[in-house]
């Protein structure tokens, strides 16, 4: 799999009405739905269905789910190395759960689904930059 190709798939969500836990283009997403749809279309179905979970579920469990479930289904790295069609994890604030993720497009730049918005393509700014506390490939990427 190439990385254009992974960032074109994300690009092709672009648009996406946002809508907690859902993964489906066009039609509506969060931001883990837009990585899974972006799986399901470069390779295949995806590895275990997603339990149910609330808008609020990290400050409420305290676990790092996101972040765990990244390290069993993509190829960690340092964020420093982070690469176009690599995914980026955040967290939104010290000490708490990662809780965002997206696909970086191009330097400096990401396709997320922004909360209450829709998918977007934004500049990596520092506030963005600060969060990120975890890069990934998709299994299989070329380099």
């Amino acid at each position: 799999m190439r990385r254009e190709d992974i960032v074109t798939a994300a690009r092709g969500w672009l648009g996406t009405p946002y809508r907690h836990q859902a993964s489906r283009k066009g039609a509506g997403c969060d931001c883990l739905g837009l990585v899974r749809g972006v799986w399901r279309e470069l390779i295949g179905p995806e590895p275990q269905p997603v339990p149910p979970y609330s808008p609020d579920w990290a400050e409420v469990t305290g676990e790092d789910t996101l972040l765990a479930a990244a390290r069993m289904y993509l190829v960690e790295k340092p964020v420093s190395a982070a690469k176009a069609g690599d995914v980026l994890v955040f967290r939104m604030a010290s000490g708490v759960p990662a809780k965002h993720c997206g696909v970086l497009s191009a330097p400096g730049r990401i396709v997320h689904a922004y909360w209450g918005r829709a998918v977007v393509e934004t500049r990596l700014v520092p506030w963005w930059q600060r969060r990120a506390v975890a890069a990934f490939s998709f299994p299989g990427v070329e380099d």
